[in-house]
């Protein structure tokens, strides 16, 4: 766990490993992002990855187990980076700014990042993983913080934090769930998904 301004948010960080160990993993999400840049997530699998990163085929499958594993970890490394953003990163995303805006930033913030990391997202969904990231609850948990320090009086503070997290959520199911728009599409579709939660929240928070 980690703290934002003394509140309790869920930060996950990877388990102690060797040396050798935490080399290789380094090594093997290095060349998978490689890869990905170079030819598409769709063309990753254990066996190229093995041969790319120059390591046995045992390495890889004890590392990841599985083709989604590769892309679990990928999005799970993004993700703590995200998080370290919001925890103690510059404001408005980060500690320090006003509420509302914070929540606006984090919004936009966690748009931005799930389109940026739409292909390995689509990737990491393998059948006991349907939803692949774990930042759900993050968002639920942050909301709510920001919510109650704007001063928003709901009668039924968790059932609002809910239908927001849902509203910044929802929708990048969709996007997991289409091929990669093309570079103008994405920046259309980012730049209404973030005008469309700015004006959500400022709503909800300035009725």
């Amino acid at each position: 766990m980690a703290t934002v301004d003394g509140d309790l948010i869920p930060l996950e960080r990877p388990r102690a490993e060797r040396a050798d160990a935490a080399r290789n993993r380094r090594l093997l999400l290095d060349t998978a992002r490689r890869m990905i840049d170079e030819t598409g997530a769709e063309n990753v699998t254990m066996d190229c990855l093995a041969e790319q990163a120059g390591v046995g085929k045992g390495t890889v499958y004890r590392r990841f187990r599985t083709r989604a594993g590769i892309f679990v970890a990928l999005l799970e490394e993004a993700e703590r980076t995200f998080q370290q953003r919001v925890l103690s990163g510059p404001p408005p995303l980060g500690p320090g700014g006003d509420p509302v805006d914070r929540l606006i930033a984090y919004g936009q913030g966690r748009i931005t990042f799930l389109l940026d990391n739409h292909a390995v997202a689509r990737a990491a969904m393998g059948q006991n993983r349907p939803v692949p990231v774990a930042g759900p609850g993050l968002t639920r948990i942050h909301i709510r913080v920001l919510l109650e320090r704007a001063g928003v009086g709901a009668t039924h503070l968790d059932a609002l934090t809910l239908q927001l997290a849902a509203a910044l959520e929802g929708p990048i199911l969709l996007y997991l769930a289409t091929p990669d728009p093309a570079e103008g599409e994405r920046e259309r579709s980012l730049q209404a998904l973030a005008e469309g939660w700015k004006i959500l929240v400022t709503r909800v928070c300035h009725p």
